[in-house]
């Protein structure tokens, strides 16, 4: 069975770096498993000619946090125009691990779960899908669970929606004194330099994407289990 690691792709070299990081990761928990990350665009190998190559059975994994356009119609038009017959898992998500990671890279800036006079701004992709930016929402609630924080809100750094600077202001509304941004992002990009810019210019401190984490290879590998469990059931 192999394991299609599927990526969107973009300019910026430090994101394939990461798909292909995880998928490192992942062969290395898994040495008997053929792990093959494939890109959309901007970057190769591209998933057309991945499912195209294959000469056995496949799961493709979307390395894609929402459930948005590139899951939900992108990776699917690609699946049918290869004619290959492969099976589809779910996106990442707000999977618990995934939470785990950005306590983690908020904890390397000092975050302490008891500071309440900070305001946490997870900033995220935004989707024309209402339904996934209501999942992305989440992760600030499930993020400020259990801390004393002024409060925890996703704004979103594209789209027509919550922005950072309307995030901030209500954040600091809402009692914050400091604030700190904590990016629900794979990996960095155009998309978290500008959001880095920003924070640079208001003095407020950006931890770390989620990046090559094994809680990241985890998580894909529970995408994974849940479509060849399926298929062993069926068996």
């Amino acid at each position: 069975m192999t394991l299609v690691l599927t990526a969107h792709g973009s300019a910026d070299p430090r994101s394939a770096a990461v798909t292909h990081a995880v998928a490192g990761r992942i062969r290395r928990l898994r040495p008997w498993l053929d792990v093959r990350p494939a890109f959309l665009e901007q970057n190769g190998p591209s998933l057309l000619d991945t499912l195209s190559g294959l000469h056995a059975p496949a799961v493709v994994v979307p390395f894609l946090l929402a459930s948005a356009f590139h899951a939900r119609v992108d990776i699917p038009s690609v699946v049918e125009q290869s004619g290959a017959v492969v099976d589809r898992a779910e996106v990442l998500g707000e999977d618990p691990a995934l939470l785990s990671v950005l306590r983690q890279r908020l904890a390397e800036l000092g975050v302490s779960p008891d500071d309440d006079g900070l305001g946490v701004l997870v900033v995220a992709v935004g989707s024309s899908h209402p339904a996934a930016n209501a999942r992305t929402a989440t992760v600030a609630q499930s993020l400020r669970s259990g801390t004393r924080w002024a409060g925890a809100e996703v704004a979103f750094a594209t789209g027509p929606y919550a922005s950072i600077p309307e995030t901030a202001a209500h954040l600091r509304a809402r009692g914050a004194r400091r604030l700190v941004i904590a990016p629900w992002f794979l990996a960095h990009g155009r998309i978290t330099d500008r959001v880095a810019e920003y924070a640079g210019a208001q003095g407020i401190a950006m931890a770390e994407p989620l990046g090559s984490h094994n809680l990241v290879a985890a998580t894909v590998m529970d995408r994974y289990d849940a479509i060849t469990a399926t298929q062993t059931v069926a068996a």
